[in-house]
């Protein structure tokens, strides 16, 4: 069990490009967690009190349904997931995701992407949904990251594990 997944949910397509290139510098497995209900440019406007995004983050039992990709996750011992921060935390798919899979003995890596915030307490929030997993606060990835950036960061999680 010593394998690696880059599991990573993307709404703009940005940590999608981040997802694949640490995939491929890894030589890592890749998993698209997608929801069943595609977000639209509408949907993610942060500014409308009434967006989907907007309505989704406020209510802490929001659970977006994801499109049935099960995946078995017996042969990775290490998860690395990656999204972007949505109100200074994981957008709530993330929760999804995190409920519907057994991830007792894996080590969960976590990455965003983002505009201005850090990931803040949101390691501590997905903590307490993958009962059993350990979790690394990988931090924040930029899209213009650089592969040598990427292989840099790469390394550093491996020392601090």
């Amino acid at each position: 069990m010593s394998e690696s997944l880059v599991a990573y949910f993307s709404a703009t397509n940005t940590t999608k490009r981040i997802a694949q290139r640490l995939a491929g510098l890894m030589h890592a497995d890749i998993y698209e967690i997608c929801p069943q209900v595609p977000y639209r440019r509408e949907d993610l406007n942060w500014m409308d009190k009434t967006s989907r995004s907007t309505l989704e983050m406020k209510d802490p039992s929001s659970r977006p349904k994801i499109i049935d990709q099960k995946i078995n996750l017996n042969k990775y011992s290490t998860i690395y997931l990656g999204f972007p921060i949505w109100w200074y935390t994981a957008p709530a798919i993330i929760r999804t995701f995190l409920e519907s899979y057994d991830f007792n003995g894996k080590t969960i890596i976590v990455f965003a992407t983002l505009g201005g915030s850090g990931l803040g307490n949101t390691v501590n929030e997905l903590s307490n949904l993958a009962k059993g997993a350990s979790f690394i606060e990988g931090g924040i990835l930029q899209e213009n990251a650089g592969d040598e950036q990427l292989k840099h960061w790469i390394e550093e999680i491996n020392r601090r594990r």
